[in-house]
């Protein structure tokens, strides 16, 4: 089975999008779509995006991360379906999106697009873990996806693999885990980011609701105010912006740069799953 994909980037967090409106995509098949994001044998990226069919709204995006698992939201992966669908004439610039977290609405300007976000859940701040001989102390926050934000004084310092993956693990997020974000504020309003990603099991190059998750616990516990912006480990910047009541975050939107890479057609029943070596 041949299909053709578009490898697209969102502030350095790249992506394979394919076009699945008629359905026929075994996306089901984790190994399958597994194949299709490895680097070194499939395509290579950070998840695979389904636009397909919705009868609540212009279509549904279906997130899979590169270990074939399905996830219910990513921010930098939405804004490149938002302008994946409007290339293939899916949607308008204006459009509404079908996501496992609800309707995520989406704007297409001249310089990039906004999402707007669903609203952060389970707020979980101060917390102190043990990690082998330490203490790491951080904020937790579900933002579509559980992130765990963890302030650190120089971002190029911090052991993104070691400590990112045995936070992932930790017994205080069983049984899902969670991704975890290091960041260091710089005032006014700007921030720099790293994102050890479950399902991806790596630092990822970028991560959209790693980034509001930053925000928000920036703006409701280190004095920040929205909108503010978050440089990504590869180097560009996404804005956060919402509004301001009772004391929380909401309304928040993800605003940031796309870009389409290439496009290909990739033969489905050749892909390499893996094996002994003989």
């Amino acid at each position: 089975m041949k299909i053709k994909f578009t490898k697209m980037h969102g502030a350095g967090n790249d992506f394979v999008l394919i076009d699945d409106r008629e359905g026929k995509v075994p996306w089901e098949d984790h190994f399958l779509m597994a194949s299709v994001a490895a680097r070194r044998t499939g395509i290579g990226c950070e998840g695979v995006i389904l636009v397909q069919k919705s009868d609540k709204a212009d279509f549904r995006m279906r997130f899979l991360n590169p270990d074939g698992t399905e996830v219910e939201m990513c921010g930098n992966g939405s804004r490149c379906a938002a302008a994946f669908a409007h290339s293939i004439g899916a949607s308008s610039k204006a459009l509404t999106m079908e996501t496992m977290c609800g309707l995520v609405d989406a704007q297409l300007t001249d310089t990039g697009v906004c999402v707007w976000m669903p609203e952060p859940t389970k707020r979980a701040y101060g917390l102190e873990l043990k990690v082998g001989d330490e203490t790491v102390r951080g904020d937790f926050i579900n933002t579509g996806v559980p992130h765990f934000v963890v302030q650190v004084p120089n971002i190029g310092n911090v052991d993104v693999q070691r400590i990112g993956r045995a936070l992932r693990l930790h017994p205080a997020f069983a049984p899902d885990g969670t991704n975890v974000d290091f960041v260091t504020f710089r005032a006014p309003n700007r921030m720099s980011m790293r994102t050890y990603e479950r399902g991806v099991e790596a630092e990822s190059g970028a991560c959209g609701t790693g980034a509001v998750a930053c925000v928000v616990v920036a703006v409701e516990t280190a004095g920040f105010s929205l909108p503010s912006i978050v440089k990504t480990p590869s180097g560009y910047d996404l804005t956060v912006a919402g509004d301001w009541r009772h004391h929380k975050c909401t309304g928040l939107t993800l605003y940031g740069p796309v870009k389409f890479v290439f496009a290909g057609e990739i033969e489905l029943d050749d892909m390499d799953l893996g094996g002994e070596i003989d």
